[in-house]
């Protein structure tokens, strides 16, 4: 008698839990060369009751499932959007207990090209003489070994989930990229949208008009801060130690004002440019993902850990009240 209602209110907490799920953007810090002359990162979005039947077929989750990580490319495949599952896309590994600790650029390349040639030849097949093929297609698997990642993230329905999946796997999946005005942060901002129609605009002042990363989660922040019902929750993935460290996410205009390499010369030949890049940054381009309230996903409990910023369980610790003191979440 005792044990029955325990179990059954479980069951029908499992139930209702799998009627819904989450959204988040997804903000990736830049990283490498090409980071080093466009610090704006990456942006994807996370539907964790969302999964990949392919990499460009959707379908919903199935019980024990984590999701899905889905974003827009430039040079992989000639397709517009790409759907990696949770754990790969982060770390490049199906299982959490065989994430290594820390991984330098030897290790990460083979767990990259193990996983290629696992679930990736489609998009990535070898190349003539057998080896892993050059390209973007590393951009895929192993995120969370180049850079820190910051989510931010609200509640999904299953329907909304259902008609995202019709929509997506209707549409024509060709590539469609374009830095200014067809970018990542372009496709996360339609898949917000979407669910939360006009939660993310572009930023005419701080962006001069192009989506970045950065002012996509600042307008997502600012839009939870409007309606405190919808429970807007912010977590962080850390970067694993060993490769080199991502830097901090830019806007267009924080990124000509704060960077020497852009700033000097325009001093010397368009200074009113600079001036105006700087205005614009003061007056609208102050934000910093890292300084927000979050929780900290380890590596060891990143699927719990999301699954309690997801809808439903919440985190049994507090969430941070700044970076300085961030929770960190390593198992629930």
């Amino acid at each position: 008698m005792y044990t029955k209602g325990p179990a059954l209110l479980f069951l029908v907490l499992a139930g209702a839990m799998r009627l819904f799920g989450g959204v988040a953007l997804l903000v990736s810090e830049p990283f490498g060369k090409f980071g080093f002359f466009n610090p704006t990162g990456h942006a994807s979005i996370y539907l964790s009751g969302v999964c990949a039947e392919t990499p460009t077929k959707l379908r919903l989750c199935a019980p024990g499932e984590s999701g899905v990580v889905i974003s827009r490319y430039n040079r992989i495949a000639s397709h517009d959007w790409i759907a990696v599952p949770l754990l790969p896309y982060l770390y490049a590994m199906d299982r959490p207990e065989e994430i290594p600790a820390s991984a330098n650029v030897a290790v990460v390349a083979h767990l990259r090209d193990a996983y290629r040639r696992a679930h990736l030849q489609e998009l990535a097949p070898d190349s003539p003489e057998g080896e892993p093929p050059k390209g973007d297609w590393v951009q895929l698997v192993g995120a969370a070994y180049d850079r820190s990642i910051y989510g931010f993230m609200l509640d999904t329905g299953r329907k909304d989930d259902e008609r995202l999946i019709r929509l997506l796997n209707a549409q024509r999946n060709g590539k469609r990229f374009h830095l200014l005005y067809r970018n990542c942060a372009d496709f996360a901002r339609g898949i917000i949208n979407f669910y939360y129609p006009g939660a993310l605009r572009r930023s005419l002042i701080a962006d001069a008009g192009t989506s970045t990363p950065k002012h996509s989660a600042k307008a997502l922040v600012k839009y939870g801060r409007r309606r405190p019902e919808l429970d807007l929750r912010q977590f962080v993935i850390p970067q694993i130690p060993g490769m080199r460290r991502s830097t901090k996410v830019r806007g267009v205009n924080e990124s000509l004002v704060r960077s020497k390499k852009y700033v000097a010369p325009l001093l010397f030949l368009q200074p009113w440019v600079a001036a105006t890049a700087g205005a614009a940054y003061l007056i609208s381009g102050r934000f910093n993902p890292a300084a927000q309230p979050r929780i900290v996903c380890e590596r060891e409990a990143v699927e719990a850990c999301m699954g309690s910023v997801d809808s439903g369980i919440r985190a049994s610790a507090e969430v941070s009240t700044g970076p300085s003191k961030p929770t960190r979440a390593r198992g629930y």
